[in-house]
């Protein structure tokens, strides 16, 4: 069986999101954005609702979410950026007080299921011809993969990701043996 990939390239990532939001699908659209930029596992990303991402008495949204992990039952903060923010601005006039933010067409207040999810992000894969398998997993590990090409330190990736092992998040993030042979010229030319 061939591994999830991250997507490594930043324009095949625009299409595959854009794939839904050219479609008027807004709640695939969120589940792409905040796929990536939450770094949270499909299981997790499903079970958030608008209390957890939206200060109703505020009438804003959070910078800071809080949540446990279903795998782990590890508490775990993160961040709310600008793009997941705008993406879940077009969600908003569908928000719910209590209400999941992945809703289904089957049943009152139920999140889309895992394998729905795992449809919707394999379907915009094929559609936009991506030469990889890529599931709702590779959402979590392009987040790792940018952050890292960024040059966040991958200790500081494996926290996010919430590993015990630097191990599991150096396996995540996907590096190739091209970028391997990368690091020897960049060292060549800095000396």
């Amino acid at each position: 069986m061939a591994l999830t990939q991250p997507i490594r390239d930043k324009e095949q990532l625009r299409e595959l999101a854009e794939y839904y939001l050219a479609r008027k699908e807004i709640r695939n659209y969120v589940l792409v954005i905040l796929g990536v930029h939450t770094a949270l596992r499909i299981c997790d990303l499903l079970r958030l609702t608008w209390d957890c991402v939206y200060d109703f008495e505020a009438g804003q949204f959070r910078k800071i979410v809080y949540i446990t992990e279903n795998k782990t039952n590890k508490g775990k903060a993160f961040v709310l950026n600008d793009r997941a923010i705008a993406a879940l601005e077009m969600l908003l006039p569908k928000c719910r007080r209590g209400g999941v933010l992945f809703a289904s067409r089957k049943g009152e207040n139920k999140a889309i299921s895992r394998q729905q999810a795992y449809r919707i992000i394999r379907a915009a894969g094929e559609a936009v011809k991506l030469t990889f398998r890529v599931s709702c997993h590779s959402l979590r590990k392009t987040f790792g993969y940018l952050a890292w090409k960024a040059g966040v330190e991958p200790m500081v990736i494996m926290r996010v990701f919430n590993h015990s092992s630097l191990a599991t998040t150096q396996h995540y993030l996907g590096i190739t043996q091209d970028e391997v042979n990368e690091c020897y010229h960049r060292l060549a030319a800095l000396t």
